[in-house]
C-alpha cells in the first residue's frame, strides 16, 4: 500500500513539474484590423528577443512580462506577406508559435500575411482552382532522381485533348522547389488570373534548382536534358517554343537567362526577376557574347528582366540590361521600388503571367 502511495505521489508531482515547464499558449503573429502586427515569444530565461522582417526599416526589441512572454505591436504594415524571424540572445530562430514558415535552407524565418481591405493578387479567392502535386523524375543528367512542384490548372484533364503550354519557374538561391507556392503563392496567382480571364491556363514546373555538389551549370542540362522531356511524357502539353517559358528568381533569374538564351529554339518566352549573374556560367555564355540578334528576335516573343530600385542587384542587373540591349535584343526591362523581395516577385510573376502564350 506504501509503495502505491509513494508511486501515486511520485507522478503527480512530476506532472505538476511538467506542466510549470511547459510554455502557455500564445498566439503569434496576430494581424489587426488596422494592419498592425502583434508577436509573441515565450522565454523565461532570454536576456533580450528583437524582431527583424522586411516591413520594418530596422529590428524592433520585444518586452518581457512577468511570466516569460516576450511581446511588440508593430504599425499598421502594408497589406503582402512578409517573411520574419526572431533573434533570441544573438540567434535567429522562426517564430515557434507560427506554422507557417519560409522555405529555405538558409534562413530561419517564419511568414506573416497581412491581408489587404480587398483581395491581393496572391490572396486565396473564391476561384476555381488547379492543383500542385509533388513529383520525382529520373535526372540522367545527374545520375539522382530529383523532386518538382507540378502546378496543373483548374479543368486539368490528363487525359483529356486539351494541351496546355508549360512555364519552368526556378526559385532562388537558397530557396527550395516550394518557395514559389508557399511564399510566392504562384498558385494562387496564376488561379485568380485565369478567373479573371487575364492568364491562359498553363502547367507550371517549379523544379529544384540546386544541383550541388554537381556543377550549378549541370542545372541547364538539367533541365533540357531531363526535365522537359519527363513533363512531356506525363502531361498534355504543346511541346514547340511558342508554348514554352522559363522565369526565375535571383539565382534562378541568372538561371532563366542562361538556360533560355541559350535555347531560344526551345523558350519564346524569358522572364528574368532581380537575376543575379555572377556566375561562370553566366560569363561564360555573355562575356564577349555576338548573337545572331535578328533570329533570337524573331524567336524571342517576350524577354523581360525586372528589378526593383532598392534591389542589392539593382547596378548589376541594370548593367545587364544595357548589355542585351547594345546586342540589340528586345528586351522589356520592368523597374519598380522596393528590394530584393519575395513581396516584388509575386508581382513579377503576375506581370509575366498576363503576357505569356499570347
Amino acid at each position: 500500500m506504501k509503495r502505491i502511495i509513494y508511486t501515486t505521489y511520485i507522478i503527480i508531482i512530476s506532472t505538476i513539474t511538467l506542466v510549470a515547464q511547459r510554455p502557455p499558449a500564445i498566439s503569434s503573429p496576430d494581424v489587426h484590423s488596422d494592419h498592425s502586427i502583434t508577436f509573441r515569444y515565450f522565454s523565461r530565461n532570454a536576456k533580450s528577443v528583437t524582431l527583424s522582417g522586411e516591413f520594418l526599416s530596422a529590428p524592433v526589441a520585444l518586452t518581457k512580462d512577468t511570466s516569460g512572454i516576450w511581446s511588440v505591436t508593430v504599425p499598421p504594415v502594408k497589406p503582402d506577406i512578409y517573411p520574419y524571424s526572431f533573434w533570441v540572445d544573438s540567434v535567429q530562430i522562426a517564430d515557434p508559435n507560427n506554422a507557417y514558415i519560409f522555405a529555405n535552407e538558409r534562413f530561419k524565418r517564419s511568414i506573416v500575411d497581412v491581408p489587404g481591405d480587398q483581395p491581393l493578387i496572391h490572396s486565396l479567392q473564391n476561384v476555381p482552382h488547379g492543383k500542385v502535386s509533388y513529383r520525382y523524375y529520373k535526372s540522367a543528367t545527374l545520375g539522382t532522381t530529383r523532386p518538382l512542384l507540378i502546378y496543373t490548372p483548374p479543368g486539368f484533364n490528363a487525359n483529356g485533348k486539351t494541351k496546355y503550354p508549360v512555364l519552368y519557374l526556378i526559385h532562388g538561391g537558397s530557396d527550395t522547389e516550394e518557395t514559389w507556392t508557399k511564399v510566392g503563392r504562384a498558385n494562387l496567382i496564376v488561379d485568380n488570373l485565369i478567373a479573371q480571364g487575364k492568364a491562359k491556363p498553363m502547367i507550371i514546373v517549379m523544379p529544384y534548382g540546386n544541383v550541388r555538389p554537381s556543377p550549378m551549370p549541370d542545372f541547364t542540362k538539367d533541365v533540357i536534358n531531363d526535365i522537359i522531356p519527363f513533363v512531356e511524357a506525363n502531361y498534355p502539353v504543346h511541346k514547340d517554343s511558342k508554348h514554352r517559358a522559363v522565369a526565375g528568381f535571383s539565382v534562378g533569374g541568372g538561371q532563366t537567362l542562361n538556360i533560355g538564351l541559350t535555347n531560344t529554339d526551345k523558350f519564346a518566352y524569358v522572364c528574368s526577376y532581380a537575376p543575379f549573374t555572377a556566375t561562370d556560367e553566366f560569363r561564360q555564355n555573355f562575356t564577349n557574347w555576338t548573337p545572331n540578334a535578328k533570329a533570337m528576335n524573331k524567336q524571342l516573343k517576350l524577354f523581360t528582366i525586372s528589378v526593383g530600385t532598392d534591389d542589392f542587384l539593382y547596378e548589376s542587373v541594370q548593367q545587364n540590361i544595357a548589355m542585351f540591349q547594345e546586342k540589340k535584343i528586345k528586351l522589356k526591362p520592368l523597374i519598380v521600388s522596393g528590394g530584393h523581395t519575395w513581396m516584388n516577385c509575386k508581382l513579377f510573376l503576375a506581370n509575366s503571367l498576363q503576357q505569356l502564350f499570347k
